[in-house]
């Protein structure tokens, strides 16, 4: 059965449907998910002093941010399949808000790799932002819907470049040092974190005619299928489901390695102060504002005119695009031309990361939570892969830089093995006209 009464119109201003609220509690909640997630990046320069880390145990900790995001986000997916993106966005933020806030207990590299570990598991939160505005937002504007509520969450990965020196700064200018001063910044984040997770079930429900529990009460939607991870199942047994991984690899992938090394890169290689490269590595961030939402958008507007077919031919040359920007970005070495090569490579980027799951939510609904969190675990599988090149001693990190505009290249190909058969592609071209004529199966059109 399919979910009834999907918005086919995103009103920015409109906080009293249930379709909009999912959205902007979904963006603000990966806002803050984000934020606390990469908090400490900005920072490293101090706490890489303080804990005397070296280059391989910097690497280690930042794989270590990312690792675990994909074990936990291929179980919050089929979670949202099972009990509604309500409950599983709500324990996943207040769980995740314990290990930013104790960060501060660290004493020693292996402590503090322990809790960037932990850390890591609030990552998942991408897949229910996704999965939430998957079911609230018709065909016709959910490429758009999806990659504005993530790039706006994806923002934080900016702000706290930006933010976080600025935090430590105010803190260390009250009279405390260093080593107090970038544990107490790191619970401010945390706090957001758990005050957000006791708000999103009040706030939001899980589809636009209610709650799982309910639809299911009421024969409005499909009951619970025999087996926990069957949707998990019947996912990774689509090859197109595998393809998207690689191709989310190598675009979120590259995104969040560079909100990890960003700050450090240009602290190092072009002498800033902490605050200065927090703020030019921000920019790379702070582009989601805009530049993930375009992917969706114009993924939504080739949709119109060449269907599903459009939509993955988009995917693999803005995908192209980023593999030469970060070729380009590696060979810079004046600080102005390296900013602008910086936010030339992350405009694609994070286009990519919009076109991308402007895709996903075609790929089989009756399991849709099951391959947003396979494809979306593919992200932190390619931050995985670019941290041990990060972390090799014998290669500089624009070496680094070079290899991964590389790989992003050839990853590109594999959008050729995303294809739908002529008769879901037809079906699909009149589910989007019927969206556009506000006839989808019960859609408010002025939604």
């Amino acid at each position: 059965m399919e979910i009834l009464n999907k918005a086919a119109r995103i009103t920015l201003t409109d906080f009293r449907t249930p379709q909009m609220r999912a959205f902007h509690m979904t963006w603000f909640a990966f806002f803050l998910c984000f934020f606390g997630w990469f908090g400490v990046a900005p920072l490293m320069a101090v706490v890489r002093d303080e804990l005397q880390l070296t280059k391989a145990q910097i690497g280690n900790t930042i794989i270590a941010s990312v690792a675990i995001t994909v074990l936990v986000r291929m179980i919050v997916g089929p979670l949202c399949d099972r009990y509604g993106p309500r409950r599983v966005y709500s324990g996943l933020l207040i769980l995740g808000s314990l290990p930013v806030m104790g960060v501060g207990l660290a004493y020693n590299y292996e402590t503090f790799l322990l809790f960037r570990l932990a850390i890591g598991a609030i990552g998942a939160s991408f897949v229910i932002t996704q999965y939430h505005t998957s079911v609230m937002f018709a065909p016709n504007v959910v490429g758009t819907a999806n990659a504005t509520a993530a790039g706006w969450g994806n923002l934080g990965g900016g702000v706290t470049q930006m933010v976080m020196p600025l935090v430590f700064l105010g803190i260390t200018s009250l009279g405390v040092n260093s080593f107090w001063g970038w544990r107490l910044a790191m619970v401010i984040p945390g706090a957001a974190l758990f005050l957000t997770g006791v708000a999103y079930p009040f706030l939001t429900q899980d589809a636009p005619n209610g709650n799982y529990e309910d639809l299911r009460a009421r024969g409005e939607m499909s009951p619970l299928r025999a087996g926990k991870g069957s949707s998990l199942r019947e996912a990774a047994r689509d090859p197109r489901v595998w393809a998207l991984f690689v191709v989310y690899a190598a675009c979120f992938g590259i995104e969040i390695t560079i909100d990890n090394v960003a700050a450090l890169y240009f602290h190092d290689r072009f002498q800033l102060d902490i605050k200065t490269a927090g703020l030019v590595a921000g920019l790379f961030g702070f582009m989601n504002i805009f530049a993930r939402a375009l992917g969706g958008i114009f993924s939504d507007r080739i949709a119109a005119r060449h269907g599903l077919a459009g939509r993955v031919r988009f995917l693999g040359v803005v995908l192209l695009l980023e593999g030469v920007g970060l070729l380009v970005f590696s060979w810079m070495s004046q600080l102005p031309l390296a900013i602008a090569a910086m936010m030339m490579m992350g405009l694609f980027v994070k286009m990519a990361n919009g076109a991308t799951y402007a895709v996903v939510p075609f790929i089989n609904k009756k399991a849709l939570g099951a391959v947003a969190g396979i494809v979306a675990a593919g992200g932190n599988v390619g931050a995985v892969a670019a941290g041990f090149l990060f972390r090799a001693e014998g290669l500089s990190m624009q070496d680094a830089l070079f290899y991964l505009g590389v790989a992003v290249t050839a990853c590109s190909l594999a959008t050729l093995v995303v294809q739908f058969s002529p008769e879901v592609l037809a079906e699909e071209r009149r589910a989007f006209e019927s969206a556009l004529a506000g006839r989808f199966r019960g859609i408010s059109p002025t939604t």
